[in-house]
């Protein structure tokens, strides 16, 4: 067997470092990301994101903020139907960042921003309106408390907080955001995925 040299990359190697780019529709405008390998859902827009997006209740004026936000596709819909608020982006993968950065310039959304930050623990004070999460399925159970709670205390009165999840978990996301908020409601389930609402009260 002939083995290459270390030197020589193969051109199929290369080719994985580029931007993987695709374009989607959602809640009616269409969207260009960037992404690349190392991201959740590099592809398309994971189903369980889909779903979170789809059933937003957004008003023009929102401060929004999105955690965990990968490449910025829930954010950047959150942006999209805020033009008169301010949406944050955190994730703790800079790689992440930096990417959801990329996509709002590259969709011209110029109401959002992104940051480097593990859960909202390096987000600066503020409130929001409206909070969104695409649940991680490994991060550990300690750390959605964390959460839950941080996110009640950044939403001002009325707020709302979506989270979708495995259905998996569900219970456990229902019990934790009922001991955080005083209340939740499932909203939907399809497929794998569940998405639940709790109100800042």
């Amino acid at each position: 067997m002939t083995r290459q040299p270390h030197g020589d990359a193969r051109p199929d190697i290369e080719s994985l470092r580029e931007d993987i780019v695709f374009t989607v529709e959602l809640r009616g405008r269409r969207f260009e990301f960037a992404t690349t390998w190392g991201l959740f859902s590099p592809r398309a827009v994971d189903p369980g994101s889909q779903l979170l997006i789809r059933y937003l209740e957004i008003e023009v004026q929102d401060d929004c903020l999105d955690l965990g936000c990968g490449y910025g596709a829930i954010g950047l819909s959150m942006a999209s139907l805020a033009p008169r608020g301010r949406t944050l982006m955190v994730d703790k993968d800079f790689v992440a960042v930096q990417y959801a950065a990329q996509n709002a310039a590259r969709n011209g959304i110029g109401n959002a921003e992104a940051l480097l930050s593990n859960g909202l623990a390096q987000v600066p004070p503020g409130h929001s309106d409206v909070v969104a999460t695409n649940l991680p399925a490994k991060s550990g159970k300690e750390l959605y408390r964390i959460m839950f709670h941080d996110v009640h205390r950044r939403l001002r009165p009325g707020g709302r907080f979506y989270v979708v999840s495995l259905s998996g978990l569900r219970r456990f996301v229902a019990r934790e955001l009922q001991a955080a908020f005083g209340n939740c409601e499932k909203l939907k389930t399809s497929g794998q995925y569940t998405l639940a609402l709790a109100r800042k009260e």
